[in-house]
This record gives structure tokens, sequence and C-alpha cells, in this order.
């Protein structure tokens, strides 16, 4: 059998481009004691996988040039020769970015009606799909609760401001913050389409189209009264307005920076860093391998609002292995209403 791969061949200035990449073949790989051959199912594309394609010294290690990359990815178990697993198991891993994958049983993680404990949600007949397990009862699902609940200590009552609020992690910061009690949360995205899937179906008190106008006036009118939580996808103009409308004792989660990601040259910071000073104010950055402490909490809770429809998702999906790059292009360009996943 033959196994597709995506490498990475050269280190991307500014944009990634098609040539600094490659879809290589090579024989499917056998799994050793202890190991589990997976046919993967669905894979993940993310934003944070652009820094890994630097060499610039980071929280994860860059991705080895002339090697296959890595990334989030759902699969089934073709062939096992590790304990607790079996052929037909389906499990969640980190070898994605190809379609066979050997995979250390360690690291991998049952999911669906196998596992023990089940990770999985009853949702009525047709149950969770697998793409589930990479978005919203996934990695980017215990990013927005991590982010919110803790890092940004999330209270009731709290005005709350999420950039890129259509995205997987940004629908669901939103979301998690209405069913917690916030008396206003406010959304931003970029198209019109967007906005109007952040207050008809995600049930944002306001949305704005950050393209139609300075983010600073678009969010003082959505936000009279101030913003006490901002969480951050952005970066870039989008900090700075909610730096200047941020309440007394106001939070801000960093979780991520989608405009400075292909930048050539270092962004300028908010220009009004001061105003915390007045605010008491508090910038935190976080990610979300520190906190796999609140997986259990987070599919407690968060699973049986998936199942009773009470937080909605929304997933993108790219169909065939040779789609995975302009997926994650994708990504970069906001394309994707909610989490971007390639289905094999």
């Amino acid at each position: 059998m033959i196994n597709r791969e995506w490498h990475l061949l050269s280190r991307p200035v500014g944009w990634p481009k098609p040539e600094d990449f490659a879809l290589v073949e090579s024989p499917v790989p056998a799994p050793a004691e202890g190991q589990v051959l997976v046919r993967n199912k669905y894979l993940s594309v993310d934003p944070y996988m652009r820094g890994r394609m630097s060499a610039a010294k980071s929280y994860a290690a860059p991705f080895e040039l002339g090697k296959v990359m890595q990334g989030g990815a759902v699969g089934e178990v073709i062939e096992s020769k590790a304990e607790g697993i079996e052929a037909g198991d389906h499990v969640l891993h980190f070898f994605g970015w190809r379609e066979y994958a050997v995979v250390d049983a360690k690291n991998a993680v049952k999911v669906g009606p196998t596992a023990v404990p089940a990770v999985t949600v009853d949702a009525g007949a047709e149950g969770v799909p697998l793409s589930a397990y990479l978005g919203v009862l996934g990695m980017t699902g215990l990013t927005a609760y991590a982010g919110l609940l803790r890092t940004a200590s999330f209270k009731e009552g709290d005005i709350v401001f999420v950039s890129g609020a259509a995205g997987a992690v940004g629908s669901q910061v939103g979301q998690i913050a209405k069913l917690k009690g916030a008396s206003r949360v406010i959304g931003s995205a970029g198209s019109d389409e967007k906005v109007k899937l952040l207050v008809d179906e995600y049930g944002f008190d306001a949305a704005f189209n950050y393209k139609n106008g300075p983010v600073a006036e678009q969010l003082r009118q959505a936000a009279p009264d101030g913003i006490d939580v901002y969480f951050d996808n952005v970066g870039g103009e989008h900090l700075e307005a909610a730096v200047g409308s941020l309440n007394q004792g106001g939070r801000i989660a960093v979780c991520g920076m989608i405009s400075v990601y292909n930048n050539t040259e270092p962004a300028p910071g908010p220009r009004n860093l001061a105003r915390l000073i007045q605010t008491r104010g508090r910038i935190e950055g976080f990610l979300v391998g520190d906190h796999y402490d609140l997986q259990p909490q987070f599919v407690q809770e968060v699973g049986p609002w998936v199942a009773s429809g009470a937080l909605k998702y929304r997933e993108t999906v790219v169909e065939g292995i040779e789609n995975t790059l302009e997926a994650f292009l994708g990504v970069l360009r906001g394309d994707n209403i909610g989490k971007m996943v390639v289905k094999l």
C-alpha cells in the first residue's frame, strides 16, 4: 500500500507558497511493539502550524525540512501491536498531514464508544462525527474553554469581546460565555455572512465586519459600556481596540494573532498600553497544552451542550489529502466557518 504525506521543502517567507511543500508517496509503515497503524480519516489544519514552518524559536519545535509535517488527526486503527487498543478502534493523535500513521499507543487517545472512559456524546442516532474530536470536543474546544474560564477569569455578568469569532475557537468562546451568564457578547469577523451567523445562529448579542471600518469605532458602537473580557485570536488593530474599550479590572486572553503570522517585519504593538494602568487591566497569553488538566471537566460540561444543541458548531470540510495545503492556506485567509478539517 502507498502512503501519501505532505513534506515541508523550504521555510516560507511571508505567505506560504505551493512550491514550499510537496505531496510525497512512501510505503505504508508497519507498527512495532507498543504501536498502532492508523488510517487517518480527518486531518486538522490550524493557524499555529504557520509558526512551525519557520525556524524561529517558539513553544513548539519547527517542522523539519524534507520530512512529513504534523498536526491533529483522528482515524481508524487497522493494525495494533499494543495492549488496550484493537483494530477497528478510533483514536485521536498528532500525526496528521498523511494518510497512514504509525503511532505509539501512549500517544493515541481512544475516542468514540470504545473509549474508556468514553469521551463521546450521544447526540442522537447519528452520534457525534469523528471530526468533532478535532474541533468542538477537541483541542480547539478546550482552547476556548480554558482561555475564557481560566486565563481570562470569566465571571457571570461580564461583557465579552471575541475576535475571529466565526472560527473554531472564537465561536465556542462566545457561546460558552453566553451559557455561563455573560451580560453581552460581541464578535468580530471578516464577512457579512459570518457576522450574520454569529448573531442568528451562535447567539452573540452583536457582531461586526472588521473590514467595514476601524475596529475601535465599531467596537465602541457594539459595546458602549466597554468590555470586561477580550479573547484575542487576531492581534494588531483588534488588540489595540480592545485595550481602548477595556473596563476597570478587564482581562485579555491572548490565544493567537493571525493578523501578523505572515508578516516579514515585526508588527507594531498597541499604542495605548498605558491605558492598562488606568484600568488595572491584565493581558495574558496562554497555550492549551498547559491546561489539559481541564479536559475531563471540559468534556463533562461541554459535551451535554453539544448533544442538546445548546452549543452549536460548524465545520468547513475539504476532501482529499491532495487538498490539505489549500485547506491550510484557507485558514490563513479566513475562508473557513468554524473548524477547518480535511476528510480523507
